[in-house]
């Protein structure tokens, strides 16, 4: 068996979340024993003597989950049968998952029950085995009658991308089947959308979400502003593009946004840009990304309860103002960080909520602005197009080591402050923004500022993906969003995931985020924001 490396981190929680309760959660990464021809139909006897050996693996890691008090553990999308099936050679590794609203069954406890729910009875046992709830994916089977149903496949059933949740003692309490589907031939979109929610002795709800969902309203901004859900299980498959969607960098992003805990399970493939898996709350995080080893990853961390309804019962509070989407005014200083006399990180460089980064004097100023004053010596910044995830980003260069410079697209423009610590020439950083509908494996409305360094020191290198960066960049990033919808994310040298000192509406209306003091290099600081109103326009 490949050596598995278990990562044990306790985070020490700053004042803001002392007063909550907490508990132990777990999330693994996992290297998919795969099926080499998963185009050619088997039989149900192989395909289980094949899932059998990723729930072997499974089995250990709940096992070394629960020596460390984990009390719910999540896996990864697709982590049990692997990937790239068609229809027809998923059949033998369907199973009919009972909806748990209707029917009350413990696979562990009554295994005849329902017949071929071999991978559900091994869920469920190993769930009641370790006393820890256990969430999963697989793949759901739904019989359906033609005569009856104008959406049932003519095959006769619905197959759905299905994630399980059991109980410490090994109930099946939850079935969620993904919404949003990502090229998956093998798979049915469900016929009605559905907000799954779960809740625990421990820490009172769970929404849940699978991969591409993250991307979409519903479900995932349905359970968190809908149902006013704040604790999430999303187990994933995700497929890493720099600089703006690495699988940590948006579930870091997103958890910051919505206000939002999220247990986030990747699989583990590098060969194919998957990894990426972590314990995040709004402040803090305990994540793993390797583009380069082939092992599993099992993180296990103390966090705060975020549930309302629990920290109300719990403390006679609901804990957090916080709210989702409304950003944050003062980023609290790290464990190892020294402050100033306002509470602030301290040595950096820090921009007061009253201050303005367009100055009048400024050379950029956002168009159409009767208070810019273009006066003797104006210069036109130069303005170039190049291709950053596949979206036509309009950019602009730093120039110089500090500076103040606005970049439009159609109505969206983005303003930048920043200053640098090492001089111009030596890596070169443009900021873009793109406003528009996303086109390329799948269709959606974005509208974005990024900052972010140029792979090398061309103008079309900028959007190209690297993971390392040295300067070390202070800013202030703002933008007129037409929505609040608005995900914060800066992405340090070697994939350090870091948080912004403040982020919010300003007086002004527009959505903005401030960092200064960072300790490695800026690969990319962005505002990706998604219009889901405009989606199908």
């Amino acid at each position: 068996m490949t050596w598995l490396r278990v990562i044990i981190l306790w985070l020490s929680f700053i004042t803001l979340t002392s007063a909550l309760p907490s508990y132990v959660a777990a999330v693994y990464e996992h290297v998919v024993v795969l099926n080499p021809n998963p185009g050619v139909a088997i039989s149900r006897l192989a395909a289980l003597e094949h899932m059998l050996k990723n729930l072997e693996v499974f089995e250990e890691q709940a096992a070394l989950a629960a020596q460390q008090g984990a009390q719910i553990l999540v896996f990864p999308e697709d982590a049990i049968q692997g990937f790239n099936f068609t229809r027809a050679s998923i059949a033998p590794y369907l199973e009919q998952v009972p909806d748990p609203t209707v029917v009350t069954w413990n696979p562990c406890s009554e295994p005849a029950r329902f017949s071929d729910t071999e991978v559900l009875q091994h869920l469920s046992c190993m769930a009641q085995k370790n006393n820890l709830y256990l969430v999963a994916n697989m793949a759901g089977l739904q019989v359906c009658d033609l005569t009856t149903d104008d959406r049932c496949p003519p095959d006769g059933r619905y197959q759905f991308n299905t994630d399980v949740v059991f109980s410490s003692d090994g109930t099946l309490v939850a079935r969620y089947r993904k919404q949003n589907l990502y090229f998956e031939a093998a798979f049915d979109t469900p016929p009605q959308m559905e907000l799954v929610v779960f809740s625990t002795p421990f820490a009172g709800r769970f929404g849940i979400l699978t991969c591409f969902d993250i991307l979409f309203r519903e479900p995932t901004i349905a359970l968190v502003e809908d149902l006013g859900v704040r604790q999430l299980v999303y187990p994933t498959a995700w497929m890493n593009q720099l600089p703006l969607l690495a699988a940590v960098q948006f579930q870091r992003s997103f958890s910051y946004a919505a206000a939002v805990t999220i247990l986030a399970a990747n699989v583990r493939a590098a060969s194919l840009g998957m990894t990426g898996s972590g314990i995040f709350t709004p402040w803090h995080e305990v994540h793993q990304h390797d583009m380069v080893e082939e092992t599993g990853w099992l993180l296990v961390s103390r966090v705060p309860v975020l549930d309302p309804e629990m920290t109300a019962r719990v403390s006679g509070s609901t804990g957090l103002a916080w709210l989702p989407f409304s950003g944050h005014h003062k980023r609290e200083a790290r464990m190892d960080e020294a402050i100033d006399a306002q509470g602030r990180p301290k040595g950096g460089w820090h921009l007061e909520a009253q201050s303005k980064p367009r100055s009048t004097e400024s050379q950029y100023c956002l168009p159409a602005s009767d208070e810019c004053n273009v006066g003797p010596g104006y210069e036109e910044p130069i303005v170039f197009h190049s291709i950053m995830m596949y979206d036509n980003f309009t950019l602009v260069p730093l120039q110089g080591m500090e500076g103040n410079l606005t970049v439009c697209d159609d109505s969206l423009c983005c303003h930048l402050l920043f200053r640098r610590s090492t001089a111009p020439g030596t890596e070169l950083y443009a900021l873009g923004a793109f406003q528009g509908h996303h086109v390329v494996h799948g269709t959606y409305y974005l509208e974005v500022c990024a900052l972010v360094k140029c792979t090398g020191s061309n103008f079309a290198s900028c959007g190209g993906e690297t993971e390392q960066a040295q300067t070390r960049i202070d800013f202030r990033l703002e933008g007129n969003f037409s929505t609040h919808y608005v995900f914060p994310g800066i992405l340090g040298s070697g994939m350090a995931l870091d948080i912004p000192d403040e982020s919010g509406r300003d007086s002004d209306g527009l959505l903005y985020m401030s960092r200064s003091g960072m300790t490695t290099g800026l690969v990319t600081a962005t505002l990706y924001s998604r219009v889901y109103s405009k989606d199908h326009t």
